[in-house]
Formats: structure tokens, sequence, C-alpha cells
């Protein structure tokens, strides 16, 4: 779970139960002689306020990053500004000798010079009698070797994801003339927004002939190329060799090479001799084949890696979740659905236009075109948005009811609704006015965060949930999602097949039992229900779209989880009124007063409804998609884990108005 996404009591539960991760580099290394311990036991402690004597810039120490053969990093604060940064600190007495102070001049001269959004930035150094100390773009996520370490291994999206600027960042250094020569997980640093930077450049190197190259062996073990090993001197071909070993380690958890003697190690780079899992794609396996070549001659280059099959043909995140870091991440691939859009949108408006139009005809593209194109802004009764929350926004799902009428609806659009309800009151004979009582988005959130405020205020602390129903009372819950708001509106799946869609404009459509059976509500809240083959011209495009949805969900998602469900053919299903995307969850309000929350990051969900004796039930899907459903009164008398009551005041806290936020 993303500990930046619910309360600090969560945030220290996330970091308790990944503790290794948030460990020091050097508490998680394997033990080191003693003498050598006992050497960095003598060590000066470094100062908690740190000044360059030239500018008068004092700086406040934080906590340690990372530490290597050399240096230190540690995060560092300047206390004029508050800016953060990552500062390699170098002890003088590790630089005595010459070569030694020439190897941290070069670098420092070398990483002065570049300037590209995937290498980490270069800020100033100074240094003064005790330390050198190098600023550098602070990356807070820290490295993909701490992600690696985490995860173990890496979807074949994120590693498409991470590669891409990898090799964008490559690119820029051997256009240059630079090679990096020590590129590992963990010289892969990653931003707070998941943006990956290369660093470390304290073995990188001009560009050289062949008999010009140095033929010293450099680099990390596993991920060194056999003609550095056979000491032919590095080029950028070695670059790319160490690419292919990354690539390799964070698809199948362990480097190609890697073996419990160095030795052998070493024998196996030279015979080029690795196993490929055959859990991995046909396009991974020949990538890393087309790289991991003896003969660097023979080896892909770096833009022949991106346009590589395993990138032309599989999906690339444009972004990772923070959530990433410690979890696989929930993807949504939109090569499947715009495949069944793009057929859709050919199947419905091509003819259209092929035949000749009569007035007539016009007027009913007309109306089929407001209910389907997503121009008309939906009405905040129906619908608040369909645009993501940031991350420091509260959704306000509590604003007071307005009318239902599209906002800044032209009166040739009113008019097209109007007549488009005119004709379906005098052709559908199970059409239904309005109740007076029907509930509308604000007093079903209002209703959620009365009775969620007060089961959490008089809980009591427990390690464990109360004893959940034995056999809950059925009810219907959304088992898949689709958001394609861009185009038309969020669709969806009910636990009894039932399928829906919200569509931009406010309408809603539902195909049930068994798709034989459609219900239509306006804007204004009036139901239709029809036979599917009895449909009204006006609704066969959308219509249309729902059947897709429910295609592309069928064949593409998984049930959300394991609850039961009973049919219920006869009865019209719960519509959706309202959905809010957050950073971290999405929210369903119903108009039969259930609440849905689905956060993304573990797939968990949080369902709030009522029974038939109006008690409420609190039904929770674990990231196994296992379900249990509370009386909720019992959640308030007995307590639960800090899971779901972690979970209950996340909910608590999108219902919340800005007001009270």
């Amino acid at each position: 779970m993303d500990t930046g996404c619910f309360t600090a009591t969560q945030r220290h539960s996330c970091h308790t139960m990944n503790a290794d991760l948030h460990k020091p580099s050097a508490e998680r290394s394997a033990p080191v002689k003693t003498s050598r311990n006992k050497a960095e036991q003598t060590k000066p402690e470094l100062a908690q306020v740190v000044t360059d004597a030239k500018t008068g810039r004092s700086y406040s120490k934080g906590k340690l990053l990372g530490k290597g053969g050399f240096a230190r990093c540690y995060e560092m604060t300047d206390l004029s500004n508050n800016k953060m940064y990552a500062v390699k600190v170098i002890p003088q007495s590790r630089v005595s000798k010459p070569h030694q102070r020439d190897k941290i001049t070069n670098e420092i001269e070398l990483h002065k010079t570049l300037s590209h959004k995937h290498v980490v930035k270069f800020s100033h150094h100074f240094e003064d009698k005790d330390n050198i100390y190098i600023f550098l773009e602070l990356c807070s996520r820290k490295s993909l070797a701490h992600i690696w370490k985490a995860r173990h291994t890496l979807t074949e999206p994120e590693v498409r994801y991470y590669l891409k600027q990898i090799i964008a960042g490559l690119k820029y250094l051997h256009s240059r003339g630079i090679l990096h020569r020590d590129l590992k997980l963990g010289n892969f640093f990653v931003n707070e927004n998941m943006e990956l930077r290369l660093g470390d450049f304290g073995l990188a190197a001009k560009l050289e002939t062949v008999e010009q190259r140095k033929k010293t062996i450099c680099g990390t073990p596993n991920y060194l190329a056999p003609e550095v090993l056979n000491r032919q001197g590095h080029g950028t071909e070695s670059d790319v060799w160490s690419l292919g070993c990354v690539m390799y380690t964070l698809m199948c958890g362990n480097p190609p090479f890697e073996t419990l003697d160095l030795k052998e190690t070493y024998k196996c780079i030279k015979e080029v001799r690795y196993n490929i899992p055959s859990s991995l794609s046909s396009h991974a396996q020949k990538l890393i084949s087309g790289i991991l070549q003896k003969n660097p001659g023979d080896r892909l280059t770096l833009d022949q890696i991106l346009n590589h099959d395993f990138f032309t043909k599989g999906f690339t995140p444009d972004k990772l979740p923070p959530s990433s870091c410690v979890m696989v991440p929930e993807l949504h691939p939109p090569s499947p659905a715009k495949k069944f859009f793009t057929k859709m949108a050919k199947s419905l408006f091509s003819k259209k236009k092929a035949k000749e139009k009569s007035p007539c005809d016009d007027k009913e593209d007309h109306d089929i075109s407001k209910l389907v194109s997503g121009i008309v802004k939906c009405s905040i009764n129906r619908q608040i948005s369909y645009k993501t929350v940031g991350p420091n926004e509260v959704p306000y799902l509590t604003s007071p009811p307005v009318s239902s009428v599209p906002l800044e609806q032209t009166p040739a659009e009113e008019e097209s609704r109007k007549s488009l309800s005119r004709s379906f009151k005098g052709t559908v004979a199970s059409s239904s006015e309005p109740c007076e009582d029907v509930l509308t988005p604000a007093s079903v959130a209002e209703s959620a965060l009365k009775v969620l405020k007060g089961c959490l205020a008089s809980m009591p602390s427990a390690t464990r949930n109360p004893p959940c129903l034995s056999r809950p009372q059925s009810f219907l819950w959304v088992t898949k999602w689709v958001d394609y708001s861009n185009k038309y509106g969020f669709g969806y799946q009910l636990s009894n097949q039932s399928i829906g869609v919200l569509f931009n404009e406010g309408t809603h459509l539902s195909l049930c039992d068994q798709r034989r059976t459609v219900h239509y509500c306006l804007i204004n809240n009036k139901h239709f229900t029809f036979p599917a083959n009895a449909l009204p011209e006006q609704l066969r495009s959308q219509k249309q779209i729902v059947e897709l949805m429910a295609n592309y969900m069928e064949q593409n998602l998984m049930e959300g989880g394991d609850l039961p469900c009973e049919e219920q053919a006869s009865a019209p299903p719960p519509l959706l009124m309202q959905w809010v995307k957050t950073d971290h969850a999405l929210v369903m309000l119903f108009n039969n007063g259930t609440l849905q929350v689905n956060f993304y990051t573990d797939h968990t969900k949080v369902i709030l409804c009522k029974s038939s004796d109006d008690s409420y039930l609190l039904t929770y899907i674990s990231r196994e998609r296992i379900s249990a459903t509370y009386l909720l009164s019992m959640l308030s008398e007995m307590g639960c884990t800090s899971e779901l009551r972690d979970r209950l005041q996340y909910v608590v806290q999108l219902l919340q108005p800005h007001t009270d936020a």
C-alpha cells in the first residue's frame, strides 16, 4: 500500500510491515571484518549542521540514504530556503593520495557538465577540513535496488517503463562521449514522481578509441561484460551489456550470471552461460538474448532495443503509482479497449455517413450525438466530475443537490432531451415518473459519513475483526469497471452480471437479465424499461457502447472478489449516480444507498449497504479478493484490525466536506 495514502497511523504500520526496506543500506549489508568495524566506530561523526565557508550557507543533516566504498550519502536541508538535497560526503582521509583526489575531481567536473531529464542533477559542491560535500538532486523513492529488494521481480510493463528512461539517459551520455561503466540497480534513482535518474559517475569515463581504452576491470561483478573481464576495455557496448543484465535481474529476480563463487560467475560471463526462464514472454527472451551477446559488435544498439518487439508490441504505462515500490501495481493497458471502441465507432457512424439523410434523419442523429458525444457537462447532481482528484484534494461529495439539467445546456440540447422523453412516454407503457423521495449522491454520502464516523468514534482498539456473518444477505456490488469517460462514460459490471454505463451527459443505461432487458434513466431521474429486442432507435447507439464495454470487461478484467450473489432479474438494478477517482481510490455512490470504495494499489474494497431491516452492513474484500461481511454495529462494539480501520478512516476523509477539512 502506498504509504502516502492514509493516516499517520497507517503510514507507521506500512513502515513496520516493510521495516527492512526503510533501513539504511549499511544495516542490511552483510557483516564485514571486525577491524573495519572498529575503524568505522572511531571515525568522527558528521556534524548536524555543516557550513560552506565561501557562501555562508548552512545545511542540516538528515537521514543516511546510502553508503559506498568512498562516501556516505545523506539527506540535507539548506537552512536558508528549506531546499533538500542528496549530499555525497567524502572524508578528506579517503582522498589523501593524489590519484584518489583526482578521481573525485574528475567525477565532479564530468557531472557538472550533464543536464538531462533522466540524469541526476548536479547542484554544487564545497569542502572543509573534514569532508568534501557534493550536492545532488534528491530522489526520495531511493533506487531501483530498493524497489527490487522489496518486490524481487517486476512486471513487463514496469520494466519497459524503467528501461525506456534508462536508455534515454544512456543515449544522452553516449552522445556526449561518456561511458557510465557502472550501470546497476543501485545507480538508478527514483524521484517523488516515480521518474528515473541515472546517477553515480564515480567510474564514468570519456569514450576512447579501441587502442586507447583503459584495460582496468571496474564495475559491479555480476554486470561486467566479457570484453571488460578479458581486459579489452569498455565501449558503449559494455554499457548495453550491463543494461541487459539489469533487465534480466528485474524480470527474473536475480542477475543472469550470479553464482556462489565469484570465479565461477566470471567464467559464466566469459562463456555467456545463463538460463532464461520460460515464464518470460517470447519478446522479452529474444531481447535479452539480443543484448547478452559475447561479441560486442553483435549486440543490439540502444535504438534497436527501443524498436524491438518487446517495446513496440507491449504496453508501457505513462506513469507508475508510488505503491509500485513495494507491491504489484494495478495497470490498465489501453490497447484492448481502444480496439473495442475503435471498432464500435466505425460500426456506429461510418454507415450513417454513407447513406442519404433526410431532415428527419439529421434530427435523429443530432439526438443520438447528444446522448453519446460527452460534450455536455454532467449534472453535479448525477456526476460531480470524472477527472482525478489531486492528492491533497478531498472530493466535495456532500454538495447540496442542484438542478438535474446539465450545466451549460443549450436550448437545442434541452429540446432534444424533452423530445426524447416525450417519445418514450408515448411508446413505452412501463415508463415511470420519478419518486418524491429519490436519493441523491449527496444524501447517500451524508448518510454513509454519519454512520461511519459514529462507528469509528465508539470503536474500541482491537487486533482482530469481529465474527463475520456466515450467510450474509445478498446485495449487489461492482465486480469490474472501466473508465472511458474521455469519450463516452464510466462502465461497470454488477455481481449479478448486469452491466451499466453512466454516460458523460448524465443518462444511464443498464443491460440486465442476461442482456435481454434494458433499463434506461434520463437525467431527470425518469426510468424506462425495454425488451432488448424492442429498443427505441434513439438508444441503440448507447446500447452498443454498453455492450462493447461489457465485452472488454469480460475479456480483460478479473472478478473483484468472492462475494456470492442471488439472481434478482425481475427488479431494476441499482444505478450508479456518481463516481469520483482520487490518487488512491475509486468511490461509487448508488441510488439504493450503497457506497463502494475500491483501492487501486492492493485491490482491497469497502462496501457499505443497508440490509432488509435497515441495519448497515460493512463488507471488506481483502487483497486476496476474499470477502467478509460484518454488521456495522458489531464493528462499533468490538473494534477491528488496523487494516480495516485505516481504510474506514480514509473513506470518512473522502466523504468529509471541504468546510470540515
